[in-house]
Formats: C-alpha cells, sequence, structure tokens
C-alpha cells in the first residue's frame, strides 16, 4: 500500500476556492507539486485537471510550454510560481504558453506565496487569464 501525503489545510481550501471562481487558477504545494487547477485555467491549459493530475513542478513546468512574448524559454525559477515558491513573494509576469491543446496564448500571471504561519510556505497559488481575451493570431 502506498502512503499519500496529506495536504495542508490551506491548500486544501485554496483548492475549493479555485474551484467556485471563474478566473483561471493553479495551486502547488511547498514542493511545487500540483495540488490543483480549475476550469477556468483547463480552457487555457489545453487538459482538464481530472486528464493532468498531480505532477511535480518539472514536469508542469515543461508540459507547458512557457516563454516570453518574444519567443525565449522561460525556466521554472523565472515563472511567477517558482518565484513565490523559491522566494516566498508575489510575482507577476506576462507570458505565452502553449497549452496541451495546441494552441499558444498570451496570458499574464500573477503568483502569491500561501503561509500557513510566518515562514511557513504551504505552497502557491497563481491567478491566470488571456491577454486580449484569445488565442494568440486570431
Amino acid at each position: 500500500m502506498v502512503a499519500r501525503r496529506q495536504k495542508h489545510l490551506a491548500l486544501i481550501l485554496g483548492r475549493e476556492l479555485a474551484s467556485q471562481l471563474a478566473t483561471a487558477t493553479f495551486i502547488a504545494d511547498a514542493s511545487g507539486e500540483l495540488v490543483f487547477y480549475n476550469e477556468a485555467a483547463e480552457d487555457i491549459l489545453g487538459r482538464t485537471y481530472a486528464e493532468a493530475g498531480s505532477m511535480s513542478a518539472s514536469e508542469w513546468s515543461s508540459l507547458f510550454q512557457v516563454e516570453d512574448p518574444d519567443g525565449t524559454p522561460l525556466a521554472l525559477e523565472d515563472l511567477p510560481g517558482g518565484v513565490a515558491l523559491a522566494e516566498g513573494r508575489p510575482a507577476h509576469r506576462r507570458i505565452r504558453i502553449v497549452g496541451l491543446n495546441g494552441g499558444p496564448r498570451l496570458i499574464s500571471v500573477t503568483a502569491i506565496p500561501l503561509f500557513s504561519h510566518p515562514g511557513e510556505l504551504v505552497g502557491m497559488v497563481a491567478f491566470f487569464w488571456e491577454d486580449g481575451g484569445s488565442p494568440i493570431g486570431e
């Protein structure tokens, strides 16, 4: 039998909040493991969370091709979620993402770290939206 790691209550509550939002929301734990993304995020990322499931930060940062708007590939630590986790501070950036449905999209991402107590990082939540409201090139 495989033991499952129990998620922190803040992540459970964050998932519940995200499931009620029309704003695309992505949640990861302190190690960068994907906890959840909501239905609005599914439209942009090109796959339902049920299909994607939990995955490590290196998996999700490479699965979804992420670049600067000029096409320069971005490393995990350059993404707002990576900054929130590594530095424990909010971050915002405009990026281009190629979702799993193959559609490139220009999006803005704001990520904030989640602390259960001062100095105890339990994860991050990222909110994102399309710039212009439609895929690039349309």
